[in-house]
């Protein structure tokens, strides 16, 4: 038994493992990244697992699809095996004395290789069947459409390189045959089963999976074993070059959906890239690598700040070209924007707007509807529109009709300027049924993974292609993915400007939208809107209490005046509005200096400071003008959410990662708490009739929530879709209708 576990520790393929867990561990990450995200222990939260395990090509997971992915992972694998053919040629020089040592190798070296696709394709099979909750017969399509582009993949190379490696040898046969015919004849002891070269060998597969005792080659010179490297490693890198070529084309030709592949796809493709690129660092700078690397980053500052380059998102019909003109963005020019004059105007103006509100209803002193809808992705989204739907026919549609504003934050934001669309419509004679469930999956569709296809294709490796704007040149990035696939997903009745709403929203034919953000400079809120609301940028004072102020936030319309405001596009506004950091890029206001801003969701996840906001710049007008007013909280979690807490440290890490994880877990609950504070004092306003009604998205399962992502899986849609049946929501459901007297 001793003599078989020596003999298997001591073959080629476990002492190349080994070797690999030695020797430039950082190759190893990208497998880790792999591993991590299939199995769903990487970014799962997110839907990172989603891209590869029910992976997208034509708006649909199919054979095509997961073939794709298939093929990808084998070029990953093949990148690997070339940039540690190369790393590792010194220690495993006797393979250079073989017919088609390359192919050797990669048969040696593919004990990762195996239990990654093994693990890809359990993994896919049981996300198949309870996430997408797919039939049999379909599994065994995907399943094979998997295996059937990674073994395409790894023919096409070993074809290749079979070639390639035959036509190496022929012309080196016969050095190689008087080389060994040379030292047979002065050999006088019998040859050791390992090589001398500091990895101990006693066995490896041969091409046709045989086991075979190593040559020795101390008899050849180091120039002469190099020199059969070399050629080998040429043959290799033609293949990494080949690549980075397809990536680099696929982003030039991604405006056809044709070369819009699976996200998963291209991220493997660019980790083949990445581990190739960190091989040849190694490779030929070695100790100067760090500096060389620190070089290139100085470079590309230097780059930036003098304007020869800019990575920077943009917020597609503003005015990027008249830098004469960018408003200063300083306290001085922010606070002049709140003047009395200019707050009393904009009052003025939305009390107008209130008035005509008030106008198309049936009653003398009616029910005020706002509605406040958090984030939380495409969950968010879902659920509104569930929602929203739910309620427009159990009150015959008199809900929106008695709804004067919509407020909130990223995903929810997303199904309720949907739902608000498909209302105008239909007031229209567009749109025959609102109730029609072909919406909600409009708004559940993926958008996670052209937009990760995006980040690689586009943002990394594919040329700077723009796309213009009432003559204003804006790059096609992650960013412009986004707003075409929501674009895509919604019929296309999103695609409009906000001077489009302006008019509608004036009249009161549909309620007024805010559309937020954060300002990542100072935590600002930024407000957008069809009619300025100076307002909303400073705390409703007490009037006893002569305290200076300075805005926390900042009407957009007024600030960017001179850059074409009413020209922004509404996907840019949710986009803006729904900006998750590092998924979606931070979009650049043209100010002096230049802001961005990032997702609401940071400084308001459930829209509720705003709103509350309004209702008290405007109490007095409500109390003469309005039986109650009620706030419709759509949530995309349970109210307090006792049990996701999360405090107790469930490992030794988690005492080292808490405190850093601390603030991310319960920014949300923190939110929660100072928005409870501000819902007291304005239920204690004398003469306001305020309630709250809340409708809240909570899972079948405590441990099966949907992900807070741009993806939803069949499960999750059922899931989301169950939750307006909890006892909770039917009796929020019940108190609506009791409110308009139904």
């Amino acid at each position: 038994m001793k003599k078989y576990l020596v003999g298997i520790f001591y073959s080629l393929p476990v002492q190349l493992l080994l070797l690999h867990l030695r020797r430039y561990q950082v190759l190893l990450i990208f497998w880790y990244i792999l591993f991590a995200t299939i199995s769903g222990n990487f970014l799962e939260t997110y839907g990172a697992n989603s891209l590869y395990l029910a992976p997208e090509y034509l708006d649909k997971v199919n054979f095509l699809s997961t073939a794709t992915v298939g093929f990808a992972l084998a070029i990953f694998v093949m990148s690997w095996n070339i940039t540690t053919f190369i790393l590792h040629a010194k220690y495993i020089k006797f393979l250079a004395t073989t017919a088609q040592p390359f192919l050797k190798y990669c048969i040696n070296n593919a004990l990762l290789p195996i239990i990654l696709i093994i693990t890809y394709v359990l993994y896919a099979v049981h996300y198949a069947i309870y996430q997408e909750l797919m039939n049999t017969g379909r599994i065994i399509m995907l399943s094979l459409g998997s295996l059937l582009g990674f073994t395409l993949s790894i023919s096409i190379a070993a074809v290749y390189f079979y070639n390639a490696d035959k036509t190496i040898y022929r012309r080196m046969e016969a050095v190689l045959t008087n080389a060994n015919l040379k030292y047979e004849k002065k050999a006088k002891r019998r040859r050791p089963h390992f090589s001398t070269d500091g990895l101990r060998v006693d066995w490896f597969l041969s091409a046709t999976l045989g086991l075979r005792k190593p040559r020795i080659v101390r008899h050849y010179s180091q120039q002469f074993l190099d020199s059969i490297f070399k050629r080998h490693h040429i043959a290799a890198v033609l293949i990494v070059l080949l690549a980075f070529v397809s990536l680099i084309s696929i982003g030039y030709f991604s405006e056809s959906k044709l070369f819009q592949f699976p996200a998963a796809a291209s991220i493997t493709v660019f980790f083949a890239i990445l581990i190739a690129a960190a091989g040849a660092i190694s490779l030929f700078l070695r100790s100067w690598a760090i500096p060389v690397l620190f070089a290139v980053l100085v470079l590309f500052n230097w780059l930036y700040k003098h304007n020869i380059i800019d990575p920077t998102n943009k917020a597609y019909g503003l005015n990027y070209i008249n830098h004469d003109k960018r408003p200063f963005y300083n306290e001085e020019s922010v606070a002049s924007l709140a003047n009395k004059d200019s707050v009393s105007a904009d009052v003025t103006a939305y009390e107008q707007i209130l008035s005509r509100w008030k106008e198309k209803q049936q009653e003398e002193k009616p029910v005020m509807f706002i509605v406040d809808v958090s984030g939380g992705g495409i969950r968010s989204a879902s659920f509104t529109m569930n929602v929203l739907q739910a309620l427009d026919s159990l009150t015959n549609g008199r809900c929106m009709q008695h709804t004067a504003l919509i407020n909130g934050a990223s995903g929810g934001m997303l199904g309720a300027a949907y739902f608000r669309q498909l209302y105008w419509e239909k007031n229209k004679g567009i749109v025959k049924d609102l109730h029609d469930k072909r919406y909600v999956d409009d708004i559940s569709n993926d958008l996670l993974n052209p937009l990760f296809a995006s980040f690689v294709s586009r943002d990394i490796m594919g040329p700077v292609k723009k796309f213009r704007i009432n003559g204003n040149a804006y790059p096609k990035d992650r960013g412009y993915s986004f707003e075409e696939k929501l674009d895509e997903n919604t019929r296309g009745i999103l695609n409009k400007t906000l001077g489009d709403y302006a008019a509608p929203e004036q009249q009161a034919a549909i309620p007024i939208m805010f559309f937020n953000s954060t300002i990542n400079r100072d935590g600002r809120q930024m407000i957008i809107s069809t009619h300025p609301v100076r307002f909303l940028m400073n705390h409703s004072a007490d009037s006893s209490i002569n305290l200076p102020q300075q805005p926390d936030a900042v009407d957009f319309i007024s600030f960017f005046r001179n850059q074409n405001p009413y020209g922004l596009r509404i996907l840019s506004a949710l986009r803006m509005n729904a900006t998750f950091p590092y998924v979606l890029p931070n979009v650049a206001l043209p100010s002096n200096p230049v802001i961005t801003v990032m997702d609401a969701g940071l400084r308001d996840n459930f829209g509720l400071s705003t709103s509350l906001r309004f209702i008290t710049t405007f109490k007095s007008w409500l109390k003469q003008n309005t039986s109650k007013v009620v706030l419709i909280q759509v949530r995309d979690r349970k109210l307090g959410d006792w049990d996701s807490t999360g405090a107790n440290a469930a490992n030794a890490l988690d005492f080292i990662t808490q405190p850093l994880l601390i603030l991310q877990t319960n920014w949300y609950k923190l939110q929660e708490y100072y928005q409870g504070d501000q819902l007291a004092y304005l239920s204690q306003v004398p003469g306001l009739n305020f309630k709250r009604v809340i409708f809240q998205y909570q899972p079948e399962s405590k441990n099966s929530s949907a992900s807070l992502s741009f993806h939803l899986t069949a499960a999750e849609k059922v899931d989301i879709a169950a939750a307006l049946y909890t006892p909770f929501n039917r009796q929020s459901f019940k108190q609506v209708q009791q409110l308009l007297g139904k």
